[in-house]
């Protein structure tokens, strides 16, 4: 019986630090990403990808005000589907163009959405970065020709922020179930899905941008999946970082790392959200969860203990650190 795992994907892996957003940089990278996913498919599981688009949507909304002297712009929730459509696009042409001779995938891009409560913390408290980065006077700037609020994003530069509310439900799930079950490599909720709420007339898109690693455990909750996998930049998530006992993670039970995360091991500008995520995929009904970088992702679900990398956090179990 094929298992189904939901992997997470950076916006970041799309344009990574160095590079500008080219369309030709998003494809490339995405080749990039498209081998994880068959690596994971000739490992006997089935795949729905959720994607981020942090830089991605927040170059568009630059495009739209730089535009909306001629057509007017549109709101950020609809940026959010139009990048679910772009980066969906460059996965499926990019999983096609990977495959192996006579491997046989078939992709469907669902534009999904995600209900999250009206009266959410983050709204008064925008906190996630879209978009490029600032430097020195352009950063003010930003704040008073475009009335953004800008946060210094982990010694890079200033970025925009706008409010990143919990997702309650996907709302697509059981469309994306019974692709899934079939085979179909699913990308679902990309960039987090489009945020709507319910004010009492019927859905209405807000302005926010929900983080893709929780949107990403909404899904596999929903799904019932049977892993989650959080890709990152790092092999191994790791605790006591950049001091003398530093060391990797490589299995750990879901009480312990919560205990490492009480403990401020994980901050919120790093591994704090993944692990965050995880836990509560694990809470709620799930059974493993990787964390890992792209090419080590299919090894770290290996059925062979001995041929697992990464760090997995289970929901039950002694846990093993190297």
């Amino acid at each position: 019986m094929s298992r189904t795992a939901v992997v997470a994907l950076g916006g970041n892996a799309f344009t990574r630090e160095d590079q500008k957003g080219t369309f030709e940089e998003l494809a490339a990278n995405a080749r990039t990403m498209a081998n994880t996913v068959h690596a994971l498919r000739r490992g006997g599981w089935n795949v729905v990808i959720v994607h981020g688009n942090g830089p991605q949507v927040g170059n568009l909304a630059i495009q739209q005000e730089e535009g909306s002297s001629v057509v007017p712009a549109l709101p950020l929730s609809a940026l959010g589907a139009m990048t679910q459509g772009q980066l969906g696009s460059l996965i499926s042409i990019s999983l096609r163009q990977t495959a192996q001779a006579g491997e046989d995938i078939d992709v469907a891009t669902i534009v999904t959405h995600v209900a999250v409560a009206s009266d959410d913390p983050a709204f008064d408290d925008p906190r996630k970065p879209i978009g490029p980065f600032f430097h020195g006077d352009a950063v003010n700037e930003m704040v008073e020709t475009r009335g953004w609020t800008m946060l210094e994003d982990s010694g890079r530069g200033h970025r925009r922020v706008v409010p990143s509310p919990k997702p309650q439900a996907i709302l697509e799930a059981a469309s994306i179930r019974t692709l899934a079950d079939a085979g179909v490599v699913v990308v679902a909720a990309g960039g987090g899905g489009v945020p709507v709420v319910d004010d009492g007339n019927g859905l209405e898109g807000v302005d926010a941008v929900i983080d893709k690693d929780y949107a990403a455990q909404q899904l596999a909750n929903q799904l019932g999946a049977d892993a989650l996998v959080l890709v990152t930049g790092v092999k191994n998530v790791m605790v006591d970082f950049g001091k003398p006992s530093q060391r990797a993670i490589e299995e750990v039970g879901v009480d312990e790392v919560e205990m490492h995360l009480t403990d401020g091991q994980f901050p919120e500008g790093s591994m704090g959200p993944k692990v965050r995520a995880g836990i509560a995929f694990l809470r709620n009904g799930g059974r493993t969860v990787v964390v890992t970088t792209p090419e080590f992702a299919a090894d770290a679900l290996a059925d062979d203990e001995a041929a697992r990398v990464g760090t997995r956090i289970v929901a039950a179990g002694a846990s093993v650190e190297a």
